[in-house]
């Protein structure tokens, strides 16, 4: 597979060229190649449940796309031989997972094949890609674009989602309207004001065949959304609402659901201020209603969550619960002039912000009431905050420039992470029936990191991280160090020492060694080292990693 794709890139990436000269056309894509040689870790997965049968894993693709005027063609070609650790056990295979035909002409663009799209934040329907979750709901049918007008946008889909190497057994129907009215109207432009409107409606059909419960083939959401714009302000706004839908994910209960997700901002003068709020309900929207994890979502709930990238912080990363929640966000950035007291030399960046997540209301139906329950399951009043707390996240980051040589930053951050729902899954209802024996997860986190610049095109890196807690895993320690030598190499050692763990055999160290060469727009990494447990999110979206030890790389280039 390797040779075959290695030859195969190498053989394509001089096709430009001669493409350019006979047709005027452009053949343009990438390439990826992952691995991993597997150790046994008595230390960190005592019993071998993770430890692999076959001790090296790998997986690959490569993306080939050509275009010439109003047309363009693609492919892309996948190959998991097996899937590593981590990553949905659906991939094993290979064969074109994706390929497509686009055409644009006169305000119309159609695509035929494979494709990403969203309607509006996504909260109704979006389809796309996120290859480090091993996540790919792309859509296998039928896309229409028209601009019949000025500041008039319309889209239409139909298909069926991709479920690893086969399709969705639902159908997915959708179309999606957007109006510019700045676009249409002097006075906006003239007032420097952009102000749009849209709406959404999908459906998906599945056939209903059940010996026990009566299934609605059809489920229809649409949403409404609006976004202003005016000098340092901007507002938007999204409402969505879904028709009853019984799936795994709601316990098969006939209650509709709906959700509201807004933000108002303010950039100006070197102080940027964000305000987020969220609220879902029952939004779990899927083409199998049997669907479960990450499988065949049709729409996208974003979190009201900081995205954190320093690692142990990254550990307790929230994730979107779809069945229900409500939350907050709150982000203030504020630059420090330079050459004052404060600022210093260069200035400073100052950065606050404030993420809560919580259940909302609930009120069960009694259970004896069979009948009842099965169609509603629960109400729950908008008017009243829930009573489990999810997620909280409360930190502030000092970054300083304090010469040409050398620039730090400083973070601290409080987490609040509710073991139960965001890790086990537990229910709502099954909390509030034993509210003491959550598990629960408090911690503060310490972080410092600075780039100094040895002389010119040598860099290097330090990270210090300390989360203290009594918690979980208890309290833990990292260190870094990265050396690079712009523009190819690069070198990092890191280690994670979880001092703090209740279990004195599981106080471990969890050492990391890479090395990256970059040449133009290739790069390969070559790294060893353990890998805890965790969960590991992007967008509010996540997969379970288990620990793992061995010997990685990876290989990616364009052309």
């Amino acid at each position: 597979m390797v040779k075959h794709l290695l030859i195969g890139a190498a053989l394509l990436s001089a096709a430009p060229t001669w493409a350019q000269e006979q047709h005027g056309g452009q053949l343009h894509g990438n390439f990826q190649l992952d691995g991993q040689w597997y150790l046994r870790d008595e230390n960190i997965d005592p019993t071998g449940e993770f430890y692999p049968d076959e001790r090296f894993l790998g997986q690959g693709y490569a993306n080939f796309i050509y275009s010439e005027g109003d047309f363009s063609g693609g492919l892309r070609y996948e190959n998991y031989q097996n899937v590593m650790l981590g990553f949905p056990e659906g991939y094993r295979g290979e064969g074109i997972t994706y390929r497509f035909l686009r055409f644009k002409q006169d305000n119309i663009d159609v695509t035929v094949g494979n494709f990403y799209e969203q309607f509006g934040s996504g909260m109704v329907f979006r389809s796309y890609e996120e290859r480090g979750l091993g996540y790919d709901n792309a859509m296998d049918g039928v896309r229409l674009k028209f601009n019949p007008a000025k500041g008039v946008y319309l889209k239409g889909i139909l298909g069926r989602q991709r479920f690893y190497f086969e399709k969705s057994p639902g159908v997915v129907r959708g179309f999606d309207a957007e109006l510019n009215l700045s676009e249409r109207s002097t006075v906006l432009t003239d007032k420097n004001i952009t102000w749009t409107l849209g709406g959404s409606f999908v459906s998906k059909y599945q056939r209903g065949n059940d010996p026990f419960l009566v299934l609605p083939e059809n489920v229809a959401t649409g949403g409404l959304r609006t976004q202003l714009i005016s000098g340092p302000w901007a507002f938007d706004a999204e409402w969505a609402y879904k028709a009853n839908d019984p799936s795994a994910d709601n316990g098969y209960i006939y209650k509709d659901g709906n959700g509201f997700i807004t933000h108002l901002s303010y950039s100006k003068n070197g102080l940027g201020l964000i305000l987020g709020a969220k609220r879902i309900d029952n939004m779990s929207f899927r083409s199998d209603r049997n669907g479960t994890t990450i499988d065949m979502l049709i729409n996208y709930l974003s979190p009201t969550a900081q995205v954190h990238t320093y690692a142990l912080p990254a550990l307790y990363q929230y994730a979107t619960q779809i069945n229900g929640e409500e939350g907050v966000q709150l982000e203030a950035n504020y630059r420090l002039k330079r050459n004052t007291k404060l600022g210093g030399k260069y200035g400073t960046l100052l950065s606050v912000n404030y993420s809560l997540a919580q259940s909302i209301n609930k009120s069960y139906v009694d259970p004896s009431n069979d009948t009842l329950r099965t169609i509603q399951g629960y109400y729950s009043d908008p008017n009243l905050r829930g009573e489990i707390p999810y997620f909280h996240d409360f930190n502030i980051k000092v970054s300083r420039k304090v010469s040409r040589e050398y620039k730090y930053t400083v973070t601290y951050l409080n987490l609040f992470y509710n073991r139960s729902v965001l890790e086990d899954g537990l229910g709502d209802e099954a909390i509030l029936n034993n509210f003491d024996n959550q598990k629960l997860l408090d911690a503060n986190v310490f972080i410092y990191e600075g780039l100094h610049k040895i002389k010119k095109g040598h860099y290097l890196r330090n990270e210090l991280q300390w989360l203290n807690t009594q918690d979980d895993r208890g309290s833990m320690a990292m260190a870094l160090l990265e050396y690079s030598v712009a523009p190819h190499w690069f070198f990092s050692v890191q280690d994670i020492y979880n001092y703090g763990n209740p279990d004195e055999t599981q106080r471990l160290h969890y050492p990391l060694a890479s090395i990256v060469y970059t040449e133009g727009t290739s790069r390969f990494q070559l790294s060893y080292g353990r890998q805890q447990r965790g969960i590991f999110c992007v967008g509010g979206v996540c997969r379970v990693v288990p620990p793992s030890n061995g010997v990685s790389f990876s290989l990616t280039t364009s052309f």
